[in-house]
């Protein structure tokens, strides 16, 4: 990694723990960007869990840092509800996007309930040998000895193929899923979108067709939806099979190389896998938070939250926390409890599509280790300017050579 990044993190970390604390901004996402979040996070759960922010275009919010508390906000939906939105903007009057991530009971689990056989064990034993084909055509295709995007040519493409699949979408299209979904989710500064506008006309143009669709179109509890919580749900569904698995398979490659002790017992041991892959869901922490809204005034630590305002629960901050888990700065491939983390949320809201998305990442390995001995990080990774998604725009790669064969 280069000399500039870890003078930026040195700055950040004095900055972080000589600031006024009210002055912290968590939902900067300048510090998601430069990678220099830690500190902050770090000074928060140690002196002011549950902190209060004003940020200058979306106004105050909550930030919930502590394991324990997030999973309190979490798993109490009767307090702390969905609806309105899910990120700390609201949504436009004139553009509402309804989907079921961002509902409360009844209409949530019936929306959830008519998606979820997509991703049942029995659907997901029949996608494995697919997704596993995919895969290999993908690493087998790829240069040696020569330096590559790893996002564009692996993350990407694994997963708008499996996306592709399960909304039976037109093949040679298939990277509009990734578009979409970084339309849905991007920051107007991010160089992503220009404007809230563009948006707007992407996503309205974007729908796509069948199969995963259909369950929406003819389910009970979703085919009488209007067009926009329709759109919604899609946009939804996409950006949840797209940014969980895509910046987490990206996100591996950079841990393993940050920790090379970790790369030679996964080298030597591929059955570390399924353990190595959960400690990157929780390492990477793919998106950073989810929002709530409160119902009513309730009482969090020392802080009174009075009825209407955000609460922001910070995965990225609970999967750190130094009261729940052991050296969580650590990334550790044998940790006794590798599922312990919340990148997929808790209660009725824990997201539907975790299974797929450690199947995408096993597999993806499993193929890996059978062709390269390693595979090298040769720079920084370029992120997303977002403070919601941690995700990545580049990451450089070479790979020195396949696996040798025995004759």
């Amino acid at each position: 990694m280069d000399d500039a990044g870890d003078t930026l993190r040195q700055a950040a970390r004095e900055r972080a723990w000589s600031m006024p604390i009210e002055e912290i901004q968590p939902a900067d996402h300048a510090i998601f960007r430069d990678d220099t979040l830690w500190p902050y996070f770090e000074r928060l759960r140690a002196e002011d869990p549950v902190h209060h922010a004003v940020h200058e275009e979306a106004g105050p919010y909550w930030s919930v840092t502590r394991y324990a508390d997030i999973m309190a906000v979490d798993t109490n939906h009767e307090v702390f509800s969905s609806e309105r939105s899910i990120t700390l903007f609201d949504q436009d009057e004139d553009f509402q996007l309804p989907m079921f991530i961002a509902m409360d009971p009844p209409k949530h689990d019936a929306q959830r309930k008519t998606v979820s056989p997509i991703v049942s064990p029995h659907n997901l034993m029949n996608l494995e040998p697919i997704i596993r084909e995919r895969a290999a055509k993908i690493l087998d295709d790829l240069d040696i000895d020569a330096e590559f995007n790893w996002v564009d040519k692996v993350s990407i493409e694994l997963t708008t193929m499996t996306l592709a699949t399960l909304f039976d979408f037109p093949w040679e299209d298939r990277r509009k899923l990734t578009r979409w979904s970084d339309v849905a989710t991007a920051a107007p500064e991010s160089g992503i979108v220009e404007s809230d506008e563009q948006r707007k006309a992407e996503l309205v143009s974007a729908p796509p067709r069948n199969d995963l669709i259909s369950m929406l179109a003819h389910g009970e509890a979703t085919k009488n939806m209007d067009r926009m919580e329709y759109l919604g749900n899609l946009i939804l569904l996409i950006v949840g099979g797209n940014d969980t698995t895509r910046n987490t398979i990206s996100g591996s490659i950079l841990a393993l190389n940050r920790y090379p002790d970790q790369y030679r017992k996964l080298r030597d041991n591929p059955g570390l896998i399924p353990s190595m892959v959960s400690e990157t869901i929780r390492w990477q922490t793919p998106l950073a938070y989810m929002r709530r809204t409160a119902r009513q005034d309730f009482q969090l630590q020392d802080k009174r939250v009075r009825a209407g305002d955000k609460v922001l629960m910070w995965y990225v901050s609970g999967n750190r926390d130094e009261r729940e888990i052991e050296r969580p700065n650590d990334y550790d491939i044998e940790r006794e409890r590798p599922r312990h983390h919340m990148s997929f949320g808790f209660g009725i809201h824990r997201c539907v599509g975790n299974r797929l998305a450690e199947l995408q990442l096993r597999v993806i390995w499993e193929e890996i280790l059978k062709r390269f001995p390693v595979i090298e990080v040769t720079g920084e990774p370029r992120r997303v300017f977002s403070s919601f998604v941690r995700g990545y725009e580049t990451l450089p790669v070479r790979i020195p050579e396949r696996v040798k064969v025995a004759a």
